[in-house]
């Protein structure tokens, strides 16, 4: 492990590509119950909506992302990806998520990792996702008003799984450069933790050099953001990685927080994001999600993009909407966000 900026303290945020913004926000926050906490633009490609999703406030850790890319092909996800996106909930809860999944019809499946029960389904992208029954309330804000009573919902993630076809040179990366330790193996499954371990902390690799090579495309994953403190441990980050071989991205200000961007040796694109200043810096908690949020340096857009993107309506009941979304136009291959 290195002897500099030590280790991550866990997962950020994960952001995956939508066909639809309306049902991804159905799903979201009709069926798992999380809050929409903002709507707001792809800085890369502003003509194309970034929403967000999470706890009361978008802690970091619980901060589900998504481009609205619906012009992209939809492909099957493959090695070079994060190809399982794993929530937590409580131990006990999976009953009560089993009887509510079916409920709303989605189908679902128990398994069993590392001897911890989970449920697994896919989203309205196919985006396969789990609700693991090992959960902490460590830095979870509730969201009271939610479709899912607190007592059952969802702490925020648990871990991502990424598929690779060789990991000997991601293992090195890993737990050389990054802090992660081995902690367990199951079959072609690795698992890795870091910082203080434990739900939100848990990176599992999953080596598969005969599967096919993932795409990014629609219902894909297109990054893992792990947290970082400050903007001077993110310096220190950059230039760690830096040395280490990676080709690493400047900071850029994504004015809910500052980001590095690389692809570490499997071919995943990894973020590492400051913990601040946080979702609010732009709305009061209260009325999060509620209008189109813009960093300062596109508000001279705001009138274009009012006119351009569709409209979303966000549920306020415990059933999925049907709703339709607008085609955006074509984006091309951007590296983050």
């Amino acid at each position: 492990m290195n002897a500099g900026v030590g280790s991550i303290p866990g997962i950020h945020h994960v952001t995956c590509i939508t066909a639809d913004v309306q049902k991804c926000v159905d799903f979201y926050v009709s069926v798992l119950g999380l809050r929409f906490i903002k709507k707001s633009i792809n800085q890369d490609l502003p003509d194309t909506y970034h929403i967000y999703f999470g706890d009361y406030v978008g802690t970091p850790g619980t901060a589900m992302t998504f481009f609205g890319w619906p012009d992209w092909p939809q492909r099957r996800a493959g090695s070079g990806q994060v190809t399982t996106v794993s929530f937590q909930v409580p131990a006990g809860s999976l009953g009560f998520w089993s009887n509510r999944l079916k409920n709303l019809d989605v189908d679902h499946r128990m398994i069993s990792k590392f001897d911890v029960d989970a449920l697994v389904l896919q989203d309205a992208d196919g985006i396969e996702v789990e609700l693991v029954a090992d959960a902490t309330d460590d830095r979870w804000k509730p969201w009271r008003e939610g479709p899912v009573d607190p007592d059952h919902a969802i702490r925020g993630f648990h871990s991502v799984t990424m598929t690779l076809a060789e990991m000997a040179a991601t293992f090195t990366l890993l737990t050389t450069t990054m802090g992660f330790r081995m902690v367990g193996q199951e079959g072609k499954r690795t698992r890795f933790e870091t910082g203080a371990g434990g739900p939100h902390a848990i990176l599992d690799v999953i080596e598969s050099p005969e599967g096919p090579e993932g795409e990014e495309s629609i219902g894909t994953v297109h990054h893992v953001a792990w947290r970082t403190p400050d903007a001077d441990t993110q310096k220190e980050w950059r230039q760690e990685l830096t040395t280490a071989g990676r080709n690493v991205t400047p900071v850029i200000d994504r004015w809910y927080f500052k980001s590095i961007y690389y692809r570490e040796p499997g071919g995943v694109l990894f973020e590492i994001a400051t913990d601040g200043p946080g979702f609010t810096v732009d709305e009061p908690s209260e009325t999060l999600g509620s209008t189109l949020s813009l960093p300062p340096w596109f508000q001279v857009r705001r009138e274009h993009l009012d006119e351009i993107l569709p409209p979303i309506v966000v549920p306020t009941t415990a059933t999925t909407g049907a709703h339709q979304s607008v085609v955006h136009p074509t984006p091309g291959r951007r590296e983050g966000q």
